[in-house]
């Protein structure tokens, strides 16, 4: 019965341990037609992009993609913020769990460029 009890113990860590990942924030700012941040390089992981609006003038948003595959069949839905983010404001989006690969991300309301986002 201590065997089983002891198995079990460790089968439990190991579950806690994979459920309590860290998040990690990755913040983004947007000024008047560009992110200031070119391009950016994460671990595989948990993340919550935290997108400011610097004096846009409108309100900005977040898209982020696979790297070669556009359209908004492809968004990650869940890096969108939260709600728009208007003009000198902050929003975060939900938490999104990133794979190894390249991605690209974007603002269609501010109309930026697309910007590289590498995980390693």
């Amino acid at each position: 019965m201590k065997k089983v009890i002891a198995i079990l113990v460790v089968v439990l860590g190991f579950a806690f341990n994979a459920n309590a990942q860290e998040v990690k924030t990755v913040s983004l700012e947007q000024t008047k037609g560009e992110f200031t941040q070119k391009q950016i390089t994460l671990s595989a992981g948990t993340y919550i992009f935290e997108v400011s609006n610097n004096n846009v003038g409108t309100d900005v948003g977040f898209v982020l993609q696979p790297k070669g595959k556009s359209g908004q069949k492809n968004h990650i839905k869940e890096a969108y913020v939260t709600a728009l983010v208007k003009n000198n404001t902050k929003q975060t989006s939900n938490k999104v769990t990133l794979k190894k690969g390249e991605y690209t991300y974007f603002c269609p309301l501010n109309k930026t460029p697309e910007y590289t986002l590498i995980v390693e």
